[in-house]
């Protein structure tokens, strides 16, 4: 069923309205934040100038002004396409986060869809084996591994995988030189990808099962009992395919949760990812850096959840008749 047009236009204004307070929000707590951004872009000169030179210095930056000035001529660029440079590269933010990107996306990309398909294979074992000791102990180690925080797993393989057994790198996206090879690239993404599995897989593993449990207690399962059917045919043919739509807008609003969870292993793991920039441009006051990683991060959240809402009324029509049923009244 189609969307009317009110609705797409007040989803974008409800979009753009987003996107501004989110901008308005990083803008402010960064200049009110403590530290001096003159030593992301001086470095240890800052202490040698005297104070008329370090007025110079942030009157060059635009750091003179007053916070709503700076929004609004940060706005005005921003809309042609001028994010300003980074403190700490001295390059156009665009050219910083575009040499990074990629690098996030293979491993945020990589997660989600291990995450996607496992959480899924999980979800239904666990169902299907319900309160029995497969199904317990599954749950079990789940339960532990959701519990574990992901710098400590973190910190814990790169001790057992690189400091003792010497297996894997501890860090990097790749060796020095070995940019094209696809085995190296895969032995340095094995550690930070671990964690982002783990640190994501049980929960969404857990809403399925949970999903398909309460899809095996409806009344056409007992009838489908009823006609001869067994329990595994019921949970596959009949209780996967009403659970899936659910699952499906889950997973779109989790891809960005799971690209943002890549921030803490590529933090650990000196992967030169976004999440990296993100560290370093908050400890650095990298303003510019800052605004355009956020905004990004922010963007995808929020995109995420509309595709979801869209999801939803495409594959479940009556979500779209209780949404038009409610603007009538």
């Amino acid at each position: 069923m189609r969307r009317s047009y009110i609705t797409i236009i007040e989803e974008l204004i409800r979009f753009v309205l987003s996107v501004f307070f989110l901008s308005v929000l990083v803008f402010t707590l960064s200049r009110v934040a403590p530290g001096d951004p003159l030593y992301a872009y001086y470095g240890d000169r800052v202490e040698k100038m005297g104070t008329l030179e370090q007025e110079a210095a942030r009157e060059r930056l635009g750091l003179h002004e007053p916070i709503p000035v700076q929004y609004v001529r940060w706005v005005k660029n921003a809309a042609h396409g001028d994010f300003g440079i980074s403190y700490q590269y001295k390059r156009d933010v665009k050219e910083v986060i575009a040499g990074r990107l990629g690098n996030t996306l293979l491993l945020g990309g990589l997660g989600f869809v291990i995450i996607f398909v496992l959480a899924l294979l999980l979800g239904l074992f666990c169902a299907w084996r319900e309160e029995k000791r497969a199904d317990k102990i599954v749950c079990g180690i789940g339960t532990l591994t959701s519990c574990i925080p992901e710098f400590w797993l973190s910190l814990l393989l790169i001790l057992v995988f690189s400091v003792w057994l010497k297996w894997l790198p501890s860090s990097g996206a790749y060796s020095m030189g070995a940019e094209g090879s696809l085995a190296d690239r895969g032995r340095h993404l094995l550690l930070p990808l671990t964690v982002v599995v783990l640190g994501h897989l049980w929960y969404y593993a857990y809403l399925v099962r949970n999903r398909l449990l309460e899809e095996t207690r409806a009344d056409y399962v007992l009838l489908a009992r009823m006609k001869g059917l067994s329990g595994k045919q019921v949970l596959y043919r009949h209780c996967l395919r009403n659970a899936l739509p659910s699952y499906l807008s889950m997973m779109a609003i989790a891809f960005p949760h799971i690209l943002g969870g890549t921030y803490v292993a590529e933090t650990v793991f000196s992967y030169p990812g976004i999440g990296t920039l993100a560290y370093e441009s908050a400890r650095y006051q990298d303003y510019n850096l800052l605004m355009l990683v956020s905004l990004m991060t922010g963007i995808l959240v929020i995109f995420g959840n509309m595709i979801a809402e869209i999801l939803n009324e495409r594959i479940d029509p009556r979500i779209y008749l209780k949404t038009e049923a409610q603007q009538r009244r």
